[in-house]
């Protein structure tokens, strides 16, 4: 069967803004979307729902949830969370919260199949956050390509993070940008 997958980057976040300030970390965790992230998500709406996916799959951290939700909410497709896809964690953005928390946010996704900490949480940097290692990450992008040529479903949107994406695809999304990905 053949299967059609996008990926679709996140729209532009809070962090993104402080950082593009001066390259800090501004010890924005788990940033949600921004003004602009917001209106991008607004201007692809309309892009996204005529892919006509049969499946939305999205990483748990906020500012992917609130770009599926902004793109595909009031469309009748089901939208998983999956971790497997989640951003290489280098910066305080890419820690997430509990599934707790989220299910209290996000009332209209499920969060009850992901562990209470989702996110990699080895050795902390001086800022406080861990930075996963390297090999870590290629195996859940290898995993992810394993995973999601495996679902059933043919047509599948996927929302989720420049950095992961990149080491996909080979090419950098801008924020919320759809991409066709040949898997």
């Amino acid at each position: 069967m053949n299967k059609e997958v996008y990926l679709i980057r996140h729209g532009q976040s809070t962090f993104n803004v402080l950082y593009d300030l001066n390259g800090v970390d501004p010890l924005d965790y788990d940033a949600p979307l921004s003004e602009l992230g917001i209106r991008q998500c607004a201007q692809a709406r309309q892009e996204a729902i005529k892919l006509g996916v049969d499946l939305v799959v999205v990483s748990p951290l906020t500012r992917a949830l609130e770009t599926a939700i902004e793109l595909f909410g009031s469309d009748p497709v089901p939208i998983t969370v999956s971790s497997i896809h989640i951003e290489n964690l280098a910066n305080s953005c890419d820690i997430g919260r509990n599934p707790t928390v989220l299910s209290k946010a996000f009332p209209m996704l499920d969060f009850k199949h992901l562990e209470e900490t989702w996110w990699y949480d080895g050795e902390k940097d001086e800022r406080g956050v861990s930075v996963e290692p390297e090999q870590v990450y290629l195996l859940r992008v290898s995993e992810f390509s394993r995973w999601i040529t495996s679902r059933p479903e043919r047509s599948i949107a996927v929302v989720g993070h420049r950095t992961f994406f990149h080491k996909l695809t080979g090419r950098r999304l801008d924020n919320c940008e759809i991409m066709k990905w040949v898997c």
